[in-house]
């Protein structure tokens, strides 16, 4: 992953345009300050290096994000270990990890590399998360203010923001666990802004449209609930609401799929439900793959899977609630 390159202040200055200034009255509140990371994120035009960090794994990554008449243009290339590269646009987002391999598609899938904080702020301070202002810090040759989103309950992560402070966008981030410690951290070392982005970088990933093609079929990218779910946990988390539902019978002779997406306007949680191969006999098991947990347990003649960004407490209490649906 990369990062992004450092410029003179005036220079930023001059190039935030519509993007909220902070100023005497609310330099102090800390819902402002999230607001205009919301707004950075998504108006200004930026480019550099990164570097993320993983346990002992550290990846270097270079983002180019354009915004302007034609919306939100993205590119990230790796420039350590394996070759991947990943483009976001108005078509949703496409990915490759090397040339032998096809890119992947997805239309409906359009999340970004950062965090994405919910636009309506009152609906994530007044649930389950509390926004604290720390200090003052550089990052990348930059001033910056610490925003914190402090969960009120050990069902979800939380997050330390560092934010440029004439321009909010957002040059630091450090993922919590229910310790407070840090799991994830994401880190610019160089940053440009405005005119001093080059769009060569952008336009190279055009030859990404040269790759075959092939849809993901991820169900992330499935917005919208179309239907009642047949399998369904009885209990939730609070905060957490089911924003996403798709549903697949099988046929007469094929397996049973359904997935259904719940999220509290930060975090978010996948269930599958699929059928029990004949074959299949395990004990509940709870895995971890980075940040993510994966809880799966058999239940009759079906798997029950969550996966999600989010501690083990989580994936295990949805998974152990889940039943089939009275119809």
């Amino acid at each position: 992953m990369t990062r992004p390159a450092p410029v003179l202040l005036a220079a930023a200055l001059a190039l935030l345009g519509t993007v909220a200034q902070a100023g005497p009255d609310n330099d102090h509140d800390p819902r402002h300050w999230l607001e205009r990371m919301n707004a950075a994120l998504n108006q200004m035009t930026y480019q550099g290096t990164f570097v993320y960090v993983l346990g002992d794994a550290i990846d270097t990554l270079r983002i180019t994000h354009i915004a302007d008449e034609h919306g939100v243009r993205e590119h990230i290339s790796s420039l350590t270990g394996p070759s991947r590269e990943v483009v976001r646009d108005a078509d949703g987002v496409r990915w490759v990890q090397s040339a032998d391999q096809p890119v992947l598609a997805d239309s409906a899938f359009k999340q970004s590399f950062f965090p994405a904080m919910p636009q309506d702020v009152d609906t994530l301070v007044d649930g389950n998360y509390a926004l604290k202002l720390g200090g003052n810090s550089r990052v990348a040759g930059y001033d910056t203010r610490q925003l914190r989103v402090v969960p009120r309950d050990n069902y979800r992560y939380g997050y330390s923001l560092w934010l440029e402070r004439h321009s909010g966008l957002l040059l630091k981030w450090e993922l919590l666990d229910s310790d407070r410690k840090p799991l994830a951290r994401l880190m610019f070392t160089d940053i440009r802004l405005g005119s001093e982005v080059d769009p060569v970088e952008l336009k190279r990933a055009d030859r990404l449209k040269e790759f075959a093609t092939e849809e993901s079929g991820l169900p992330a990218g499935q917005s919208g609930i179309t239907s009642r779910p047949h399998w369904q946990p009885v209990r939730m988390p609070p905060g957490f609401e089911l924003t996403a539902h798709r549903f697949h019978d099988g046929g007469p002779n094929g397996r049973m799929f359904e997935h259904l997406v719940y999220s509290d306007g930060l975090a978010a949680v996948s269930v599958y439900v699929e059928t029990r191969p004949d074959d299949q006999d395990f004990e509940p098991t709870i895995e971890r793959h980075g940040t993510t947990h994966a809880y799966s347990k058999p239940l009759g003649d079906v798997v029950v899977t969550v996966v999600g960004d989010v501690p083990a407490l989580t994936v295990q209490t949805i998974g152990d609630s889940v039943g089939l649906v009275s119809r």
